[in-house]
């Protein structure tokens, strides 16, 4: 009996190249599910053996479908393929009942190893699946180049969180990526997410390599302060000197590891400049006046996170120059061939 696999997964990048991967007999019966909700529509109409799942998904997560699962009791195999990697994120998962969990993006090597583990016997030829279309330098942000740029940070983000969530022992809540390509003097449109009652505080870096350049962003509401310095066990007053040092700490685990996940991921390396306080305590609208007059259009990126528990809110934005776009378009292609 062939064996039916569904692999659910927002970004079609991340669907393609884990179809890629699986072996030839597999090929026959394979769906796709862009969000939890297809996922468990399609296990309702059609018998599935293997449930291959993103956990960060619009509409319904990963966890819901898992904990939808097991409500309901249907049998399958589920194997978790994520870029949140936090030690909590992956014993949730499997004490919702997942089989096992594959960290993005997906190396066929790992996933033989998984399948032998649990004792699958398979053939690991490669998809003979037609090579995907080349993607021509686009003038505006295209659907599929969005796509691949938004999977791609989902896993550089993912890093970052594993790495604060080690080094503050906590949950972080990972968003799914918000990918534009927008005019600069438009960019407090792009932050109204951001925009906050409270004041914010404010971090910028410079980034450069290869034939791609721009700028992080890392902006802090006020609010948040006093639950990181209990994270961090500081124990003084909160003066705008110590606050300086939470926000730089915080901008260097961010920033730094999500450029290195980008950098890894697009086979580039990224040298970093200086981080300059853009402002403390002062709305979003103010902080980003400097970049206004600087491009006339830029690829912003913003990642928003959060930590379980804590009232803490920080929003991480990727301002890319618009000159950046044709060497992204070109790493993009080569990523939708492989």
């Amino acid at each position: 009996m062939t064996t039916a696999v569904l692999i659910c997964d927002d970004s079609n990048l991340a669907r393609k190249q884990l179809a890629r991967i699986l072996p030839q007999e597999w090929q026959a019966n394979l769906f796709f599910a862009g969000h939890g909700a297809e996922a468990l529509d399609t296990l309702l109409k059609q018998h599935i053996d293997w449930l291959f799942l993103d956990l960060n998904m619009p509409i319904m997560d990963g966890y819901q479908v898992l904990a939808e699962l097991k409500q309901r009791q249907l049998s399958l195999n589920v194997v978790v393929v994520s870029g949140d990697v936090q030690p909590e994120a992956i014993d949730r998962v499997k004490g919702l009942g997942a089989l096992d969990f594959i960290r993005k993006p997906v190396d066929s090597a790992k996933l033989q190893q998984l399948m032998q583990q649990h004792a699958v016997n398979i053939n690991a030829t490669k998809s003979k699946a037609a090579p995907a279309k080349t993607i021509l330098p686009p003038v505006e942000l295209g659907a599929e180049m969005r796509d691949v740029l938004q999977e791609l940070t989902n896993v550089a983000m993912g890093q970052a969180g594993d790495l604060l969530a080690r080094l503050l022992n906590v949950f972080v809540k990972l968003p799914i990526p918000n990918v534009n390509l927008i005019e600069v003097s438009e960019l407090h449109m792009a932050l109204a997410s951001v925009e906050h009652e409270s004041s914010t505080s404010a971090v910028c870096q410079g980034f450069i390599g290869g034939g791609v350049s721009g700028e992080a962003l890392l902006i802090l509401t006020d609010s948040s302060f006093k639950d990181i310095a209990r994270l961090m066990n500081y124990q003084g007053e909160l003066t705008v000197k110590v606050e300086l040092e939470l926000l730089m700490d915080i901008a260097n685990i961010l920033i730094g590891a999500v450029l290195k996940g980008l950098a890894e991921q697009i086979d580039m390396s990224f040298s970093q400049g200086h981080p300059v306080v853009l402002g403390q305590h002062a709305a979003v609208s103010e902080l980003i006046k400097t970049n206004a007059g600087r491009w006339k259009k830029t690829l912003a990126i913003e990642l928003s996170y959060g930590i379980e528990n804590y009232n803490i809110s920080c929003d991480l934005l990727l301002l890319f120059t618009e000159d950046s776009l044709k060497t992204l378009n070109y790493k993009v292609a080569f990523l939708l061939e492989e």
